[in-house]
């Protein structure tokens, strides 16, 4: 094995192993029926690890996730479109723009970088199971599974992360 691939090996087993089975599960209960979770998960891989040949990921279980669900959105989106029967030549014509404003869109993205970095500053395991809930939309009896701690345990993290989120959006949306 070239020393790259044995690289690309300890690295894929050190910054992404760890959370398939994490992402496995939110995949089945998004998704439950829509996407083949497995064939997901490869493609993720492969796009991930070819992405940090290119360059090294700094959060690489983000963007793990980030193109997992961007596959599972497309998949979904690509079934729905196929059963669809084929438009008339006059139909989708009466489109109307309802796009937001430019200042709009600045303004939602800066508050989504901030509530990431809020997100970001959170203790680790609060972090986890903020995200698996509030992100990922997973159940408190589905995180106490995944990350082997009581259901009481999980909502205890998510009121901590909450109130410390807002504590930080607060702090740094007071102009």
């Amino acid at each position: 094995m070239p020393p790259e691939d044995s690289d690309q090996a300890s690295w894929y087993v050190e910054n992404l192993r760890p959370y398939e089975p994490m992402l496995r599960g939110w995949l089945r209960s998004r998704y439950r029926n829509e996407v083949e979770v497995d064939d997901i998960v490869q493609e993720a891989l492969m796009r991930v690890l070819k992405e940090n040949r290119k360059r090294p990921l700094k959060a690489p279980k983000a963007f793990f996730y980030a193109v997992a669900r961007n596959l599972a959105i497309d998949r979904v989106r690509r079934n729905k479109l196929s059963t669809c029967g084929p438009f008339s030549a006059d139909e989708g014509l009466e489109v109307i723009d309802e796009s937001e404003s430019i200042e709009e869109t600045v303004a939602r993205n800066h508050e989504r970088e901030l509530l990431t970095k809020a997100i970001e500053g959170l203790p680790e395991r609060c972090r986890q199971v903020f995200t698996l809930a509030k992100v990922y939309g997973m159940s408190h009896k589905d995180i106490g599974k995944e990350l082997d701690i009581s259901k009481h345990t999980v909502a205890a993290h998510i009121a901590t992360g909450l109130a410390k989120c807002m504590e930080f959006m607060k702090y740094h949306c007071s102009d």
